[in-house]
């Protein structure tokens, strides 16, 4: 029994020490998504939990909905993959596809818990709380991903900088799967994917 407790202990000291795998972001719409949107949400979901990610969202509808499903989806998921972090308190109110329930209560303020867990964040569409997550992620230094034929502030921002504040762009990605290759060219560090 000493043993085991012991085992554990060191897995826990030296965890600080281990890689982990990179963490995705994906910001947009909560309201009722188009078809083309959609599908680009959930293959966007798909391709980045194979490719090695986990997928943080506000856990809700719409954007973040189709972009659980599609990490759902994805052949190599596990349970933990697709975290979602709520702004009530109410651990129902997230999507079914979200393995990992945060309920905060902090309302909007969960906007900064959304981009701070991640790596690299990618916007899908987006109105006014996506444009408060973009705000926050551009002043944590975190990397912006546009899908910049989303619509909404993806498309207005896709290539364009916040402010002076930094010296680097939103990067304007066409599809899914560009996204999700520029993303792991940020956030992978060199891993293999689904490593």
């Amino acid at each position: 029994m000493n043993d085991e407790r012991e085992e554990e202990d060191t897995r826990r000291d030296i965890a600080p020490y281990v890689s982990r795998r990179p963490v995705l972001a994906v910001i947009g719409n909560g309201l009722a998504l188009d078809q083309e949107t959609e599908a680009a949400c959930v293959e966007l979901g798909r391709r980045a939990v194979e490719a090695g990610f986990r997928i943080v969202t506000g856990g809700l509808g719409g954007v973040m909905a189709a972009v659980s499903r599609g990490g759902r989806e994805a052949r190599t998921w596990r349970d933990g993959d697709i975290l979602g972090i709520l702004p009530g308190y109410e651990a129902s109110a997230a999507n079914p596809y979200v393995d990992v329930v945060v309920p905060t209560g902090m309302q909007i303020g969960r906007n900064i818990l959304v981009v701070a867990t991640a790596d690299v964040v990618v916007i899908v569409d987006g109105g006014a709380g996506t444009l408060s997550e973009i705000a926050i992620a551009w002043q944590l230094g975190k990397p912006l991903l546009a899908l910049a034929t989303s619509g909404g502030w993806a498309q207005e921002l896709a290539g364009a900088r916040v402010d002076e504040r930094r010296a680097d762009e939103i990067v304007a990605v066409a599809n899914a799967e560009e996204a999700v290759d520029r993303a792991w060219k940020i956030a992978g560090r060199g891993r293999a994917r689904g490593a």
